[in-house]
């Protein structure tokens, strides 16, 4: 089935809204594909590799609004902003109002440019703190959280949140023209209830009636996982931005291929395997810098199970790759398998 669109249709997409620039707070974003923050993901290398495809902005991996934790290790890592292309923007989670105000203060001293706040975890352990999208049950505290944030900091405040807690108590058009009336300086909507997790299918009408309600820029989320349904939910929302997390997981090219669609109307080919081990290999490489020995092959694991899903002969690699304890040896058995295929 051929996929492209017709010629006409190209033309009018050449100059389509979402790869033109977008300002946030007065910073300017170099186009309208953005990288969700992901726990364990959007790393520092994580972020630049999206970046280097094409992905106008990144937000960082959820930082917990506990000062004891700065120090901690796997947080240093966390707001860890070398060498990303501005601005950057870090994301914090928490319930008191005087820790994420003073977590915010950290991070703009830290570098960041934006600071993002998680409404949309939907992850246990962070809403038995009422963290995440646990606070959209408590309106009242999601105000004091939004109002204290952006009083904290002399940087636009972002706000990253669900449809509501629970299917049938969707609150999204509450909390979206609260965190205006707060100065947010702009929302990007997962379009799914706390209580759906990532099942079923995002939804999107509530996300076009906030962004008919509000002036500020407004990001959708959810289920974008091809250049098409990048189109589709664009126009389904009216969104200012569209926010891609997990299909991004071992296809970083995601946002090449969605600016190749939008500029001429044509699907791009999948990556060769020859482009493929380029890819991660470069990608193992800034793990390593990263992180170091021990975390950075522990870490590239998971990069490398997603880089390698359905190629021939992949879960047999897939156990030998666990195996290996050093990086020298992960990255030998990653480049030996890759280059096998690249040559059949």
């Amino acid at each position: 089935m051929d996929h492209s669109l017709q010629s006409s249709d190209a033309q009018v997409l050449a100059s389509h809204p979402l790869l033109q620039p977008l300002y946030i707070g007065g910073l300017e974003i170099q186009n309208r594909l953005m990288v969700a923050p992901m726990a364990g993901v959007t790393d520092n290398p994580f972020r630049r590799l999206c970046k280097s495809f094409g992905a106008g902005h990144a937000v960082s991996e959820m930082m917990t609004a506990d000062a004891t934790l700065y120090a901690h290790k796997k947080s240093l890592f966390r707001a860890n902003f070398d060498g990303e292309i501005a601005p950057i923007s870090a994301q914090i989670a928490g319930a008191d109002v005087d820790k994420i105000a003073e977590a915010a203060r950290y991070q703009v001293s830290n570098g960041a440019q934006i600071i993002d706040i998680n409404m949309g975890c939907p992850v246990k352990k962070i809403c038995r703190k009422l963290a995440g999208s646990a606070l959209l049950q408590d309106e009242d505290l999601v105000a004091r959280l939004l109002d204290a944030t952006v009083a904290a900091v002399d940087a636009p405040v972002t706000l990253k949140t669900r449809l509501g807690y629970e299917n049938g108590n969707e609150n999204i058009l509450r909390i979206a023209k609260r965190a205006e009336e707060s100065g947010i300086a702009a929302i990007a909507i997962h379009g799914r209830t706390r209580e759906e997790k990532y099942t079923g299918n995002a939804r999107y009408e509530l996300i076009r009636e906030v962004k008919e309600m509000v002036d500020i820029p407004v990001i959708a989320n959810g289920d974008i996982d091809s250049p098409q349904k990048a189109v589709e939910v664009y126009n389904k929302t009216g969104c200012d931005a569209i926010m891609i997390g997990r299909a991004a997981q071992g296809q970083p090219w995601l946002f090449r291929d969605i600016a190749h669609y939008l500029e001429t109307g044509d699907l791009l080919p999948a990556p060769s395997i020859t482009e493929l081990r380029q890819i991660v290999l470069a990608h193992l490489e800034a793990l390593y810098a990263f992180y170091g020995e021990y975390s950075g092959c522990r870490i590239a694991r998971k990069h490398i199970a997603w880089y390698t899903s359905g190629i021939e002969d992949s879960n047999a690699f897939r156990q030998a790759m666990y195996a290996e304890e050093t990086t020298a040896g992960q990255y030998k058995v990653v480049d030996q398998f890759l280059s096998l295929h690249a040559d059949a």
